[in-house]
């Protein structure tokens, strides 16, 4: 039956916020969704405690991101969101990518001992960086290491608490 309403473009993009929230609540954080990205904003994590601390997010989902060379992942951006997320904000702006299997049928399995969402996503600060003339795209390297978990969730938030991101 194919009855569904969302293209493959719309899934992948519900599975980057699903992943997103499942990793903020397991810190214990909120999320609130933009239904409309307009300033390079799909969603924002905030923490309690001194100061408040948030993280504004730019959320992608492909199934070509591959395998990283030299401790790097390649993907290619989008110029207009390239250059949103390389202007300086208050609240830090990370492009987070999730890292979806060639065969859709893998990417979302439900069991009666597990919900399992395959691969895992990456996080990439482009504040400071310089913007971009070009009018297509621009090929960032995320490194490997920034895999989007709870760990690095907090210590990315203790960054923002100090006004920082690294």
């Amino acid at each position: 039956m194919t009855d569904g309403l969302f293209t493959d473009n719309d899934i992948e993009e519900a599975l980057s916020r699903v992943y997103v929230q499942a990793v903020a609540a397991r810190a214990g954080y909120s999320t609130a969704d933009y239904s409309l990205d307009r300033d390079g904003v799909d969603i924002l994590i905030q923490a309690g405690g001194m100061m408040r601390p948030a993280i504004a997010l730019q959320l992608k989902a492909t199934i070509n991101l591959g395998k990283p060379s030299e401790g790097f992942f390649h993907y290619r951006l989008r110029a207009k969101n390239y250059n949103l997320l390389c202007e300086p904000t208050q609240t830090p702006r990370l492009l987070v990518v999730l890292n979806l299997p060639r065969d859709q049928a893998q990417w979302l399995t439900v069991t009666p001992d597990a919900l399992v969402l395959r691969r895992s996503a990456y996080w990439l600060s482009l504040t400071g960086h310089d913007g971009t003339e070009n009018r297509s795209s621009v090929t960032v390297l995320i490194p490997e290491q920034n895999l989007f978990n709870v760990d690095n969730l907090q210590t990315l938030m203790e960054q923002s608490r100090e006004g920082r991101i690294e």
